[in-house]
């Protein structure tokens, strides 16, 4: 069996910087992999890049072995990115979940359904008619993760989702994502900075360091 994700011979560039090159990375189905480094290692264009926002200036990225879809709507359809920053509308907690789905023209019902069950798996139900701009920090993560888990992706990429976070609410957070990742067993790559979320997440490290030449190479730790 083939790895469901694999990046070969990856560069990177932003603004006519390299920013990020990496030799080989394969992810199988169902793992969660933790991406670690200092800030400007390319944690964050690593995410972009798999997503599809960012175009490698070198390399392959294959989903299920396709090379030839990656960046292609069907390719974007089978993942979730959600950032650092929540980006929710000024809406309802409601709202903000579907929008996803109306975008993809779901049946009303089918909407209703899938919002309120992950509403409820993210204990946030009770929110669904708060207006975004109303929420704490941790209710509207949890709200931008509800948003991706709606559209259940194959492949979950998480920029430092708990970064901004007090402890007690990070920690409670951490717990729940862990049960429905391996309830769900989706696919889910995370950055973070800090090591004691990688030991009660992540089931693998890729740390990303800068080199002696100022560009950025692969260490992995398993």
């Amino acid at each position: 069996m083939g790895s469901f994700l694999e990046v070969k011979g990856l560069r990177v560039r932003r603004g006519g910087r390299l920013v990020l090159t990496l030799d080989h990375l394969t992810i199988e189905k169902g793992e969660i992999l933790a991406v670690v480094g200092p800030n400007g290692a390319g944690k964050t264009t690593l995410l972009l890049t798999l997503a599809g926002l960012l175009r490698p200036e070198q390399g392959s990225i294959c989903l299920e072995g396709r090379e030839d879809g990656y960046g292609s709507l069907d390719y974007r359809r089978r993942l979730a990115l959600v950032m650092q920053e929540n980006l929710l509308l000024s809406r309802s907690v409601f709202e903000n979940v579907a929008l996803g789905l109306r975008f993809r023209h779901l049946p009303k019902q089918e909407v209703q359904r899938r919002v309120e069950e992950w509403l409820e798996r993210l204990k946030i139900v009770h929110l669904a008619q708060r207006q975004a701009g109303e929420l704490s920090g941790g209710e509207a993560r949890r709200v931008a993760l509800a948003r991706a888990f709606v559209l259940e992706p194959e492949l979950l990429l998480l920029d430092e989702p708990f970064s901004v976070l007090d402890r007690p609410t990070r920690q409670r957070l951490q717990e729940d994502l862990k049960t429905i990742l391996l309830a769900s067993g989706t696919t889910t790559i995370f950055t973070t900075h800090s090591e004691s979320e990688v030991r009660r997440l992540a089931e693998r490290k890729l740390e990303l360091g800068s080199s002696a030449r100022g560009r950025k190479k692969m260490q992995s730790e398993i």
